[in-house]
């Protein structure tokens, strides 16, 4: 697959914003979630990079932040 294939695969996914994100903007992700991989992007700047996660890698970072 090309960089160019694989942005087209990653831009058709379903996108979620973020629940803490308010409706005025600010900084705020976006996650969609495909078979074996979670990708990350910017909500401003949806062409921009998307950063992309194993599956048990993300639900580490998620266990963690979600500690006190």
């Amino acid at each position: 697959m090309s960089v160019e294939e694989a942005t087209q695969a990653v831009a058709r996914l379903d996108w979620f914003k973020s629940s803490c994100s308010s409706a005025e903007g600010g900084q705020c992700v976006e996650v969609a979630a495909s078979a074996d991989t979670v990708h990350v992007r910017d909500s401003k700047d949806r062409s921009g990079p998307v950063l992309s996660f194993a599956t048990d890698e993300w639900a580490a970072f998620v266990e963690f932040a979600a500690r006190d």
